[in-house]
């Protein structure tokens, strides 16, 4: 990872008008047609372990996802990883970053290890080094409609948040929250990394 000098990239004005604003994540909400997720996972594969991989493939196809607020810093990152979480046998949970590859088989070789290892140590499974992670949480026995998430200060990650999928008739649908620091992405990142993702889960083929 390297540290830049925002002035010298595209989001110069962004860092000047959001990094000392009071609340400076900004939320989208879209609802996703997850019905050939739904379909694979009936085979064996888990439904979110296949978001999650179709998380990171669509965020690695735009440069505003290697770019991070850190501190009062913009940092550039050259890998993504999706973070989850995953629950403990004593009704905790515990978080678990997973590194993006462009295999889905790889990807879900480390997901099932290192959540695996998450539940058995009953400990957070934190990446360390060059990795922009991308927060990811998971309500299945829920149906919502959208989520807000905390604004810490510093944790300035991109993060994604649903609830129980959707069945109707032979279709099941998802809404999914997006929440994002504006002086990572604007709106329209936001809004195309959205439309990726669904590309992305209607065009998996593992």
């Amino acid at each position: 990872m390297e540290e830049l000098d925002p002035k010298q990239t595209s989001r110069a004005q962004a860092f000047e008008l959001w990094m000392k604003a009071p609340m400076p994540m900004v939320t989208l909400t879209k609802t996703l047609d997850v019905t050939r997720l739904v379909r694979l996972s009936r085979r064996g594969l888990k439904f979110n372990m296949l978001l999650c991989w179709c998380i990171g493939k669509a965020a690695s196809r735009a440069a505003e996802f290697y770019t991070l607020p850190v501190g009062d810093k913009l940092i550039r990152y050259g890998n993504l990883a999706v973070n989850t979480v995953a629950a403990l046998e004593n009704g905790g949970i515990a978080t678990c970053d997973i590194p993006f590859s462009e295999s889905l088989d790889q990807f879900r070789r480390d997901y099932l290890a290192l959540t695996a290892r998450v539940r058995e140590t009953g400990k957070p499974y934190d990446l360390d080094g060059d990795y922009m992670v991308i927060g990811a949480s998971a309500l299945p026995e829920t149906e919502i409609d959208g989520a807000v998430n905390i604004y810490a200060g510093f944790y300035n990650n991109p993060f994604l948040v649903w609830g129980k999928v959707r069945k109707k008739l032979w279709r099941a649908s998802l809404p999914i929250s997006f929440q994002f620091h504006h002086t990572q992405m604007d709106g329209g990142h936001a809004a195309r990394f959205l439309e990726n993702l669904q590309e992305e889960i209607w065009g998996l083929n593992p």
